[in-house]
C-alpha cells in the first residue's frame, strides 16, 4: 500500500456508476492509491477508502454525525475508530462561495477549502437555476476550483479537469512542503465535495 503522507500530487477520478459513487485515486504516474465507495441505503452519509477495489482492505472512512443536515460535521476516521480529522460545510458562506472547514482529530480548525473565485461560482449558480441549462451544467466547461489556505497561506488546490466524460480532480498540495495537512484528511474532503454536492 502507498503512504499517502508520502505525496503530495493525488489524481481523482470518479467511475460512472448508475446507482452508487465510486471513486479512485491514483499518482501522477498512474500508480493506483486507493478506490472509494459512498454505501448504499443508509440515513447517513457513509464513504468508505480502500487499498484497492478488492474491498479487502479499508483504509479509513467518512461518514457524517447527523442525518440531511446541510451544517453536519464529517468524522474522517481509521477502520478502528481512530479519528483522523474532520470536515464541515460552513452553510452561510457557502451560498455564495462553496467553503468547508478542517480540523485535526482535537476539533481544531486547521484549514478551508473554498471555491477559488467567487465571479466563478456566481456564475456557475445562475447556470443551475436555468430551465433545461442547469440539467447538463456539469458537462459545461466551467471551473470548479478549490483552495486549500490556512490564516490566508495556500496550501493547496483542488482543480477540476475540463471536458472529462467523468468528475476528474486534480489535488496538489505542493505548496505545503512540510506536510501540515493529513494528505488522508484532504483526500477524504476531496470526494466529500464532489459526492455531498452530487457533483
Amino acid at each position: 500500500m502507498i503512504e499517502l503522507n508520502d505525496h503530495d500530487v493525488f489524481l481523482l477520478k470518479q467511475r460512472v456508476r448508475p446507482v452508487v459513487n465510486q471513486y479512485e485515486f491514483s499518482l501522477p504516474t498512474g500508480e493506483p492509491v486507493c478506490f472509494v465507495e459512498q454505501k448504499r441505503f443508509t440515513f447517513k452519509e457513509d464513504i468508505r477508502f480502500f487499498a484497492d477495489d478488492s474491498k479487502a482492505v479499508e483504509l479509513m472512512r467518512l461518514k457524517a454525525r447527523q442525518r440531511f443536515d446541510p451544517r453536519a460535521r464529517y468524522d474522517v476516521t481509521e477502520p478502528a475508530g481512530g479519528t483522523i480529522g474532520e470536515m464541515q460545510k460552513l452553510f452561510g458562506t457557502s451560498l455564495l462561495r462553496s467553503t468547508y472547514a478542517l480540523f485535526d482529530p482535537q476539533g481544531q480548525e486547521i484549514g478551508r477549502a473554498q471555491e477559488k473565485s467567487l465571479a466563478v461560482a456566481l456564475f456557475r449558480r445562475g447556470v443551475d437555476i436555468v430551465p433545461y441549462v442547469g440539467d447538463v451544467s456539469d458537462w459545461l466547461p466551467i471551473p470548479y476550483h478549490f483552495t486549500f489556505t490556512r490564516d490566508g497561506q495556500l496550501l493547496g488546490t483542488h482543480s477540476r479537469q475540463a471536458f472529462k466524460l467523468r468528475d476528474t480532480y486534480t489535488i496538489d498540495m505542493t505548496p505545503d512542503a512540510d506536510r501540515t495537512l493529513d494528505r488522508r484528511l484532504v483526500l477524504a474532503i476531496a470526494v466529500g465535495m464532489d459526492a455531498l454536492q452530487a457533483r
